[in-house]
């Protein structure tokens, strides 16, 4: 499936040029090129930009940089050809790069060059729990800081992003490029076989689920014994709204008890393959991908699995009776970003060439890159164009992450192991045989010890 969305037929046009749109900070960037001047992606900090420090310099600068791009991670080639064509572009500006594979070992020697002062310009670094211990240092520059200065930083990154992106305080610092959903797969040649318009909302799901329930196609491939996570986040979700979701209670809220007696609702309405409690994810999973199923929830990372990419698509959750959760809500995760550190925000020529270096990366043009080179299936941090000649798959998947009207990480982020506990119940509550609020108490009993 990426073979048949992975176009490069944009990246030779996404050379020096690409760069002239996504810089920050100097006349130089504002004068090479009229169209990119005109770019929402404009360089921030220019006089158009009315940033503080408006103009670089043009001194001779070095950039110490660090990023999760190595060993054989498949972002690496494109955040090495960006780097090379800033280096081109700016050729006052050498950045001395220092990317590795983000094991254990690579995070516990970034932390080491943290605390004893030995950290980099710019780093690309993860932006949950992991990152607390040199947020601790307070060594890093917050995006609303440097857009005092640099308004335009960050421009293209979606507000859905930047909140996802943000440490555990609630502070945005770090720029994201892409990360990962979770939505609703649709075999959408089964919807047009039965006249049936994809579910937008719980009323057209119900239709759905009934009238391919009447014609023997398994309206939900799912195994409620083996994964029904994504239906437990989405559910939860919906029912709750993200306020309540994303808390960490010491009881089973009403929103979390409503999503989880969903099961129930949609077992009873036949929703689920009859073997669901027996089954494996890998053997629904080929019930979808043999249109013996017209639906699966599942992530990003399934997305390889589709052949069918013409007639298979991927959209929005529809949603639950008396929604809490905007329309357009997915769970998913930006878990790493691009964060500039005070050592070169308080130099001067650094600092500018630092907004510079971010802007390259994090701009439209830039995630395109690393989107494409992905398979242009992850979440982007900006809204993406469809590459020329994708398949209807691969353009609905940039439809429905670039609508996201909030990113929002799954539970087992924030209650760990106790996660487990509620999962393995959740045959039990769809059968009625356990109610969904002493599964979910049984879990967070778990967390509070």
């Amino acid at each position: 499936m990426k073979k048949k969305v992975l176009s490069m037929m944009l990246a030779g046009a996404m050379t020096v040029s690409m760069l002239a749109g996504c810089g920050a900070g100097s006349d130089e960037a504002a004068t090479t090129d009229n169209t990119a001047a005109d770019t929402k992606t404009e360089t921030a900090g220019t006089t158009e930009a009315g940033g503080g420090t408006a103009e670089a310099s043009g001194n001779p600068v070095t950039l110490r940089t660090v990023s999760m791009f190595g060993g054989t991670d498949p972002n690496k080639e494109t955040y090495e050809a960006i780097n090379k064509e800033f280096m081109e572009q700016y050729d006052y500006i050498t950045i001395e790069d220092n990317s590795q594979t983000s094991d254990e070992e690579w995070k516990a020697a970034v932390n080491a060059d943290f605390s004893v002062g030995n950290e980099p310009d710019v780093i690309q670094f993860f932006t949950d729990a992991t990152a607390d211990s040199i947020i601790a240092t307070d060594k890093l520059v917050s995006i609303e800081d440097i857009r005092a200065e640099y308004p335009d930083y960050a421009a293209d990154t979606l507000d859905s992003a930047l909140q996802a992106a943000a440490n555990t305080d609630g502070v945005e610092r770090a720029v994201p490029t892409t990360g990962y959903w979770e939505g609703l797969y649709c075999n959408k040649d089964l919807f047009d076989q039965y006249d049936l318009e994809l579910p937008t909302d719980w009323a057209s799901m119900e239709t759905a689920i009934e009238t391919f329930k009447e014609n023997d196609i398994i309206p939900i491939a799912c195994s409620l014994n083996n994964v029904p996570h994504y239906w437990i986040e989405f559910l939860m979700l919906y029912a709750s709204g993200v306020d309540e979701y994303t808390s960490i209670p010491t009881s089973a809220p009403e929103g979390w008890v409503k999503g989880l007696e969903m099961f129930k609702t949609l077992r009873d309405m036949g929703a689920f393959p009859e073997d669901t409690d027996t089954v494996d994810d890998a053997y629904t999973g080929q019930l979808f991908r043999d249109k013996k199923a017209a639906m699966q929830l599942d992530g990003s990372w399934y997305a390889g699995n589709i052949e069918d990419t013409d007639n298979t698509v991927v959209i929005a959750f529809p949603g639950v009776p008396d929604q809490k959760a905007e329309a357009g809500s997915l769970v998913g995760g930006i878990s790493s970003g691009f964060y500039i550190t005070k050592k070169a925000w308080e130099d001067p020529d650094k600092r500018d060439a630092a907004v510079k270096f971010v802007m390259a990366h994090t701009c439209q043009a830039g995630v395109q890159r690393y989107w494409e080179a992905t398979g242009a299936v992850s979440q982007a941090a900006v809204e993406v164009t469809p590459v020329e000649g994708a398949t209807p798959f691969a353009q609905s998947i940039a439809e429905y992450t670039s609508n996201a009207t909030a990113i929002v990480a799954p539970t087992d982020s924030r209650i760990g192991d106790a996660y487990k506990t509620l999962v393995v119940e959740i045959v039990k509550v769809s059968t009625g045989a356990m109610s969904a609020e002493d599964a979910i108490n049984e879990a967070l009993t778990l967390v509070q010890q």
